[in-house]
């Protein structure tokens, strides 16, 4: 496959490996993170779907955000 340079993300994996391998481990920091830290995800939804997400949280007494945060902990859990 070839590259475009017009269109292909930049800069490529590998194109800086050579610079990395010049680094020694002072230049780089490690984190732990926070683990109260939230995450926000837009997700867009149209027409009847909408309607009907809004339909659920209405009838749940909940917000539309809560019953796709349920639909996705549902979604993880293993089948019985």
């Amino acid at each position: 496959m070839t590259k475009n340079p017009w269109t292909d993300p930049d800069p490529q994996p590998g194109n800086l490996d050579a610079e990395l391998a010049l680094l020694d481990e002072s230049a780089f920091e490690y984190h732990e993170g926070d683990p109260s830290a939230t995450l926000r995800i837009v997700v867009s939804i149209e027409g009847a779907d909408a309607s009907r997400l809004a339909r659920i949280a209405e009838t749940r007494g909940q917000k539309p955000s809560d019953v796709v945060a349920e639909l996705l902990r549902d979604a993880d859990r293993p089948a019985a």
